[in-house]
C-alpha cells in the first residue's frame, strides 16, 4: 500500500544555496594624526638639508684641525698651558666628556687628533656615516673639552651639531654611502624582516627628531644673540661693529676694515642690520618666501664676517647650520649643477 504523495519527504531538487557573505566594511581613510605618524615613522625628513649640514660641519672641523696642526700640542696636547691636571680638575666639576683624560701620553693625543682629521674627512665624503658620525662626535668633544679656553662661538656650534648628527641619517644623499646603495643590495643580503623594519622606523624617527632639534637650535642661537644685542649699549647706539673693525686680531685686510670702519653711516647700518636680522629670523619662519630672503641675507652676512673679520670656520659653521632651512628645490638644483657642467664640458662642439 503506497503512502500519499503529500506524506512523502520532499526530495532535494538541487544543492542548497549558501548564505550570502556579510558586506565587507569600507575602511575609513586615515585621519590627519595617522597620516602624520606614518610620515614621521617612514619618511626621512630633509635628507638633502642633512647632507649639507654633514658636509658643512665636516669641512669646518677638518679645516680647523688642519690649520692648527702645527699648534696642536700647544692647544690640546702635552705643551698646552692648560695642563692635564688643570683639565682634570675642571672635568671633575663639569663632568664633560673627553677621551684625552684617559692618558697623558703623546701617542694617545696624536692618535685622537689624527682620528679627528680622518673622521671629519669621512663625514665630508659620506662614507660609513652611521659609525663615522659617532667617531666624529667623540673627537670633537674630546679635543674641545680638553681645553675649553681656546674655543669660540663657532666651536660651540660644532660641539652641539656633532652630537645631533649622530642621530641623523645624514648619508642618504650626496655621499659614498648613497652611491653604494644605488648599485643595489650586496649578493646574499637577507630580505628585510620585522625586526629590521622596526629598527628602520626607529632610525627614521630619531632622524626626524634630530633635524627638528637642529632647526630649533639655530632659532635659539639667533634669537638669544639678537635679544642680548638689543640690551647692549654699543648695539643700541649703533657703534658695536666699530670696535672689532679696529682691532688687529680681526683685521686680516686692514684696508677693507678701515674703509668699512671709517664710515659712521656704514657702521651704523651694519650694526642695526645685524640686530634686525637676528631678532626677526624666528618670526620669518611662518612665511616661506620671507624666510628664504632673510636666510640669504644671513648667509651673506656670515660670508662677509669670514672675509672682513677673518673668522672663516665660525662663518662656515653658521652657514652649515643655516642650511637646515634651505628649500629642497634649491638644493636639488645645486646638486644637479656639477653634472650639467660636466656634460656640457664633454659635449662635442657642434661647429
Amino acid at each position: 500500500m503506497s503512502e500519499p504523495a503529500d506524506l512523502l519527504p520532499a526530495q532535494a531538487t538541487g544543492p542548497a544555496e549558501a548564505p550570502a557573505p556579510p558586506p565587507t566594511p569600507t575602511p575609513l581613510p586615515p585621519n590627519r594624526f595617522e597620516r602624520l605618524f606614518d610620515a614621521f615613522t617612514t619618511r626621512t625628513a630633509g635628507p638633502h638639508q642633512a647632507a649639507v649640514v654633514r658636509i658643512g660641519f665636516g669641512l669646518a672641523w677638518l679645516g680647523f684641525l688642519l690649520r692648527e696642526w702645527p699648534n696642536r700640542r700647544v692647544l690640546y696636547g702635552d705643551r698646552s698651558p692648560w695642563s692635564a691636571d688643570l683639565a682634570d680638575r675642571l672635568l671633575a666639576s663639569t663632568h664633560a666628556f673627553t677621551v684625552l683624560s684617559w692618558s697623558d701620553s703623546r701617542i694617545w693625543f696624536e692618535t685622537v687628533y689624527h682620528l679627528g682629521i680622518a673622521a671629519a674627512l669621512l663625514m665630508v665624503l659620506g662614507l660609513r656615516t652611521r659609525a663615522v658620525s659617532v667617531l666624529f662626535a667623540v673627537t670633537v668633544l674630546s679635543l674641545q673639552n680638553r681645553n675649553v679656553l681656546v674655543g669660540d662661538g663657532g666651536d660651540n656650534v660644532v660641539h652641539l651639531m656633532a652630537i645631533y648628527l649622530v642621530f641623523t641619517r645624514c648619508g642618504r644623499v650626496w655621499s659614498l654611502d648613497a652611491r653604494r646603495r644605488a648599485r643595489g643590495p650586496a649578493p646574499g643580503t637577507a630580505p628585510q624582516g620585522e625586526v629590521r623594519a622596526v629598527a628602520d622606523a626607529l632610525a627614521t624617527m630619531l632622524h626626524n627628531c634630530a633635524m627638528l632639534v637642529i632647526a630649533v637650535q639655530v632659532v635659539l642661537i639667533y634669537s638669544t644673540a639678537g635679544w642680548y644685542k638689543v640690551q647692549g649699549s654699543r648695539w643700541q647706539d649703533g657703534t658695536a661693529l666699530h670696535y672689532p673693525l679696529h682691532l688687529d686680531y680681526f683685521t686680516p685686510w686692514p684696508g677693507l676694515s678701515a674703509l668699512l670702519g671709517g664710515s659712521l653711516l656704514v657702521t651704523f647700518a651694519l650694526t642695526y642690520g645685524t640686530v634686525i636680522l637676528q631678532v626677526a629670523f624666528p618670526f620669518t619662519l611662518i612665511d616661506r618666501r620671507l624666510k628664504n630672503v632673510l636666510l640669504a641675507l644671513m648667509m651673506a652676512e656670515h660670508t662677509a664676517i669670514a672675509v672682513v673679520l677673518g673668522l672663516p670656520f665660525f662663518s662656515l659653521a653658521m652657514i652649515a647650520a643655516d642650511a637646515v632651512f634651505l628649500p629642497t628645490t634649491l638644493l636639488l638644483r645645486l646638486g644637479a649643477l656639477p653634472g650639467r657642467l660636466r656634460r656640457r664640458a664633454l659635449r662635442p662642439d657642434s661647429t
